[in-house]
């Protein structure tokens, strides 16, 4: 009995794995920053112009996203993100600041074009952030996703 796998099937798995890790990659829309780095504006405010459209992967259904605050944290100072389009809207805030992990999540169903996102936080301090967004179809696939940066503070 031969316990050790042939070169083919272990070249097979690595195949998987390298495959595997390219199209997690290839759709990851994420961007990192720091708001109000001089610590004097309670009001700095991220915009950014998010486009969601068909790339053959079908029609936009919505646009998730996620944040998550990198900084220390610092008692009453949080960081939140807001979506929207038309008029729907919908928001999301870290509520751990400086631990491992996103916000839960959320997801604006808009159907296709440009939704604005906004980050700002609560008071005057830097905040250093990383948000995901991904333009999502009916039956979540990654879809058409396009952002421009409108203004940040």
């Amino acid at each position: 009995m031969n316990l050790i796998p042939n070169q083919k099937s272990r070249l097979n798995a690595v195949l998987l794995i390298v495959s595997a890790a390219f199209s997690t990659n290839s759709f990851a829309h994420s961007a990192g920053a720091t708001t109000d780095a001089n610590h004097a504006n309670a009001n700095a405010t991220v915009l950014a112009a998010v486009s969601c459209f068909d790339d053959g992967n079908g029609e936009p259904e919505g646009l998730f996203t996620q944040i998550k605050d990198l900084s220390e944290p610092e008692e009453g100072l949080l960081i939140s993100i807001q979506l929207y389009k038309g008029l729907k809207a919908i928001s999301d805030t870290d509520t751990i600041s400086g631990d491992a992990d996103y916000s839960e999540g959320v997801q604006l169903n808009a159907g296709p074009g440009v939704y604005q996102m906004i980050v700002n936080k609560t008071d005057a301090g830097a905040r250093k952030f990383d948000v995901i967004w991904h333009c999502m179809t009916e039956d979540h696939t990654h879809t058409g996703t396009d952002i421009t940066l409108r203004q940040f503070q």
